[in-house]
């Protein structure tokens, strides 16, 4: 983890240094105001000169996989955040980014494996382990998908999120008496919470 750090200070501050022709902060800044306006391409393609000078700076890869998935091009979107992973091995971050694509994709195997992946490290990790929890229940395990949202509730008692997961876990089960009263714990905290409302209607 310290060296991911020392090399992603390293680049950043060359870059910083050396970007005389090339305005590294500005195609930064001018990205995020594209990608505010909902001008995925454009937030792209102001950084798509940083890449071609920087190759291996961790942050321009992970920003452009980030924005790849957003344009809906996966496949671009897996390229970036694989180089990201490859520059920082240990980023936890780049993990959860690459597992984005891979969900939109319906490719529950693959967002599996890395959540996997990302909590041998990180046991407790929020979203490693909710992401986990789908990716299981989408490939007819909800069983497991129920030990991984327990486990998590222990530490998270109240989470809606996790409690709307374990509901639908329990759900697919046919525990259909013990997933309506997870849902109507929901509503105690979320009281527009379409998801519990929609599965205490069936």
């Amino acid at each position: 983890m310290k060296k991911g750090l020392i090399t992603f200070v390293l680049g950043l501050f060359l870059i910083t240094s050396s970007a005389l022709a090339l305005d590294v902060p500005q195609a930064f800044r001018d990205s995020y105001r594209y990608e505010k306006m909902g001008a995925y391409q454009d937030a792209i393609n102001v950084l798509l000169p940083v890449h071609q000078k920087y190759p291996n700076f961790y942050l321009v890869n992970l920003r452009l996989g980030w924005l790849y998935y957003l344009a809906r091009k996966y496949r671009n979107s897996i390229d970036y955040y694989e180089k990201a992973l490859n520059i920082n091995p240990n980023s936890f971050e780049a993990l959860l980014g690459l597992s984005l694509p891979y969900m939109a994709q319906k490719n529950w195997p693959k967002v599996e494996d890395l959540m996997r992946r990302l909590i041998r490290e990180d046991r407790y990790n929020y979203y490693g382990n909710l992401r986990l929890a789908i990716a299981l229940r989408l490939q007819n395990k909800a069983d497991h998908a129920e030990r991984v949202m327990r486990k998590m509730l222990q530490r998270y008692p109240t989470d809606v999120l996790f409690l709307v997961e374990l509901g639908q876990d329990l759900w697919w089960q046919g525990k259909k008496k013990e997933a309506r009263r997870v849902f109507r714990q929901v509503l105690l905290l979320s009281p527009e919470n379409v998801i519990a409302k929609t599965f205490l209607q069936k």
